[in-house]
């Protein structure tokens, strides 16, 4: 049997305006899930219930075999939001003394090896950071306590592409033990592209898929032509060799699915 290090099932959450819908997915240990979909569409919603700062109305959730966020040690999971969530008065030298106490596995080695990689000032306070660096900081954080599992909204967002790429490269290696997982949510889908064992896509609070990268099929009618999402390219080219098959990109992927869905 497969096991799970994140399993939702038939998840509630109702706001005026919006809700997040009987959603269900799976985060297999060893995995990287990409959470995916436009703006509203519930992605931070849905993290945020999972880990507890938000109260659902209905369906459970299940982490690293816990019923409760709050049963889980603390010290198991990494987080990191589309923002800073650290005190901006302290630096990373303090902030470091306060992990120390907070995390049972706080590794202070690890601390100072990625702030190292990262070139982040020890002395300089938070609120001195730029995004960027609020950001790295963040991922610096959730790598110095040995999670096994990393939630993670937008954390590519605001960053270079050459620290973009190291960051990918580090989420792989996090996996390769197939013991740790990560679920992340993102607007660059290209990073998905790079790193994701599954797509979760999300659209106006419900699913619309959740499957394997290489799974994902959908077609849609243009004026002249059928656009069509196909599982094995390469058999199809075989299959059909006058036809123009090329790879579809996860934006293209998402854009063609919500078409779909907006013609049912």
């Amino acid at each position: 049997m497969e096991k799970l290090a994140l399993q939702l099932k038939d998840v509630s959450k109702h706001y005026h305006g919006f809700t997040l819908d009987n959603i269900s997915f799976n985060v297999p240990q060893g995995s990287i899930v990409g959470l995916i979909g436009e703006n509203g569409a519930g992605k931070s919603t849905t993290i945020n219930t999972i880990l507890g700062l938000v109260q659902k109305d209905s369906g459970t959730i299940s982490i690293l075999g816990e019923d409760h966020i709050d049963a889980v040690c603390k010290d198991n999971i990494g987080v990191v939001f589309d923002g800073n969530n650290y005190p901006d008065m302290l630096t990373p030298r303090q902030l470091g003394n306060v992990f120390e106490n907070i995390y049972n596995t706080w590794d202070k080695k690890i601390y100072m090896e990625m702030l190292e990689k990262f070139k982040l000032p020890m002395n300089k306070k938070i609120k001195e950071f730029s995004k960027g660096m609020k950001m790295q900081y963040s991922i610096c954080v959730a790598f110095s306590h040995h999670s096994r599992l990393l939630i993670l909204d937008e954390a590519t967002s605001g960053l270079d592409p050459i620290i973009r790429d190291d960051i990918l490269d580090m989420f792989l290696d996090f996996i390769q033990d197939e013991e740790n997982s990560i679920l992340v949510s993102s607007h660059i889908t290209s990073d998905l592209e790079k790193v994701a064992d599954y797509i979760v896509f999300i659209h106006q609070g419900k699913i619309v898929f959740s499957k394997p990268k290489d799974e994902i099929v959908a077609y849609r009618k243009q004026d002249y032509e059928w656009q069509i999402l196909v599982e094995n390219r390469h058999l199809a080219q075989k299959k059909y060799p006058d036809a123009v098959i090329v790879p579809a990109t996860i934006d293209e992927i998402m854009l063609m699915y919500m078409v779909v869905s907006s013609n049912l």
